[in-house]
């Protein structure tokens, strides 16, 4: 069993650096905990969705889980290293190491645009596939919900399984710099400086498409002001809010499935 690296349940600032392989461990203990959460919240249809997190060292390179395990059995062990030009650089102890070519065109691809982005998560959740059809953005119609105020995108192009690097450079563009992604007729993205951020924004991006779609459902939702908009976003969308607001998952996860550390 590998070592766990014991950190505060809010998963806060070490008092002293960790070293490059306690760096590493952590992120990817981060990274299986997110892909328990996403089999929890059944973020896991087929073999559709992927969350990557970029080494510590070789920041030309990311970890991610191999194709045909799925999210609710994805241990630490089970993680691949691969670097940008889709070669894997350090194979999974046990399970098969295949490469999810969609995986590796659109993350590499993220990756390599923004240095600031540690992690990113995609899927094809119910609520996000749902509200990607509409082909329009999330409204603050909430306090959860404008958290993505100017802060996602809307990827309007589709042309299939991502497969090709050339349709990755045009995701990653169309992301700019903003956190999150709406993939019209696919589903939902986010990035972020932690995997738990990531993960977090994630959650929170599904269930403000799913808000939005009940609330268009019932009649003509009203939307708050830009101000005030603007305010609120910068309260509960930063990403030291969102950051912090993956701790219980993570304080969950890991005490009633503890077998991701392996």
């Amino acid at each position: 069993m590998n070592q766990i690296v014991r950190v505060e349940p809010s998963d806060a600032p070490a008092k002293a650096p960790r070293s490059i392989e306690e760096e590493r461990l952590h992120r990817k203990q981060r990274l299986a905990a997110g892909y328990r959460v996403f089999s929890h919240f059944k973020f896991d249809m087929g073999g559709a969705g992927h969350i990557t997190v970029r080494d510590p060292e070789h920041t030309d390179c990311f970890w991610v889980n191999p194709m045909g395990v799925h999210f609710s059995q994805i241990r630490v062990s089970d993680l691949m290293l691969v670097n940008h030009a889709g070669e894997i650089v350090q194979r999974p102890a046990k399970a098969r190491p295949i490469l999810n070519g969609a995986a590796f065109a659109i993350h590499s691809r993220l990756h390599a645009a923004r240095p600031d982005v540690m992690a990113a998560a995609h899927s094809h959740s119910m609520y996000g596939k749902a509200f990607s059809m509409l082909g329009r953005l999330i409204e603050p119609l909430s306090q959860d919900s404008a958290a993505f105020y100017q802060d996602h995108a809307l990827f309007e192009r589709f042309t299939g399984v991502v497969l090709d690097l050339e349709e990755g450079d045009l995701l990653a563009e169309a992301l700019g710099q903003k956190h999150a992604a709406i993939l019209q007729n696919h589903g939902i993205l986010t990035v972020g400086e932690t995997v738990d951020s990531t993960v977090w924004r994630y959650l929170a991006m599904e269930n403000a498409c799913q808000t939005q779609m009940i609330a268009m459902s019932a009649g003509q939702p009203i939307p708050m002001s830009h101000d005030v908009a603007v305010h609120t976003q910068q309260q509960v969308g930063s990403q030291l809010a969102m950051h912090f607001s993956f701790a219980p998952y993570w304080d969950w996860i890991t005490a009633a499935e503890p077998d991701l550390f392996d």
